[in-house]
């Protein structure tokens, strides 16, 4: 199943998403991530904690929703609330759309400490997802049955 994460500037919640799905070691996950007005850098915090939970943060970049046409995916999810409410291009008709809605870590102000909480909460929010996810039957779910599912995912965050 391809997985497209959708954050206005695919810097921070819509990259934890992508790598922490490509990092979940399952073959039937492949995840892109991009924006409708991408910043063009990915948050270095973002680099960082995905480093010290030893996930891969290889080919992560910050792009365009545009760049990634060729993709396919077969569900889009929008983390942020912004995008959500965002206009998708076309060719996103055929997949299957979802919002989780995220908390964004990039702006929390505060200590450090207070700033890793929210980036590692973040984090373990979206490996839930992402492991639940990997629970559901993806051979044999599709269509309507395959949303309703991802849709009950998404409301137990």
């Amino acid at each position: 199943m391809k997985i497209l994460f959708i954050c206005t500037h695919n810097r921070c919640r819509s990259i934890l998403s992508e790598a922490i799905a490509n990092d979940a070691g399952d073959t039937r996950l492949q995840a892109a991530s991009a924006g409708s007005q991408p910043v063009g850098q990915v948050h270095p915090l973002s680099i960082k904690y995905l480093q010290e939970q030893g996930i891969s943060t290889d080919g992560l970049q910050s792009q365009s929703w545009d760049d990634l046409e060729s993709f396919e995916p077969d569900v889009v999810v929008t983390v942020c609330d912004s995008a959500a409410g965002e206009a998708c291009p076309v060719w996103f008709g055929k997949s299957i759309k979802l919002h989780w809605g995220l908390e964004d870590p990039s702006k929390v102000q505060g200590s450090d400490d207070q700033i890793k909480a929210a980036f590692l909460t973040c984090i373990n929010e979206i490996k839930f997802r992402i492991h639940k996810i990997l629970e559901l039957d993806l051979d044999n779910l599709s269509g309507d049955a395959l949303k309703a599912e991802l849709v009950k995912l998404g409301a137990q965050g």
